[in-house]
């Protein structure tokens, strides 16, 4: 996609998060924090639960741009605040929903702005990407 027009949802997806996927990530992004495999020490430290890494939240937020530009190559600057945790159930896991719209455009690239939910709550704040227009 090279031309952007200000509101427009360029993609949106939705992604089942469970405690198998929050292990492999561990395994692949050398986090091994318990509070993201370990109700107990969650518990332990005031969480409401076992917790998604937020890199693993922030990773599948961009991710969801990447069939609608083509080329991550494209994607400029990208960045985001932390601002709920994404509590992963043992049982049902949980679900983030990702809608990435055009905030703005200039000559040189346009600003995405990410929205993602869980549980009808937004989890990351600012979530913006700026991608180069061609």
């Amino acid at each position: 996609m090279s031309a952007f027009t200000v509101g427009e949802i360029v993609a949106e997806r939705s992604v089942h998060l469970t405690r198998e996927l929050l292990v492999r990530y561990a395994g692949a992004s050398g986090d091994f924090n318990p509070i993201h495999y370990r109700d107990d020490v969650a518990a332990a430290v005031g969480l409401p639960g076992v917790l998604a890494h937020g890199m693993l939240t922030m990773g599948i937020a961009v991710g969801t741009l990447a069939d609608a530009i083509g080329d991550t190559g494209r994607i400029l600057e990208y960045g985001v605040r932390f601002t709920r945790p994404v509590v992963v159930d043992p049982d049902s896991g949980a679900d983030l929903h990702v809608s990435a719209k055009v905030g703005a455009v200039d000559d040189e690239a346009a600003r995405i702005d990410l929205t993602v939910t869980h549980a009808g709550t937004t989890v990351l704040g600012k979530a913006q990407v700026r991608v180069r227009l061609s």
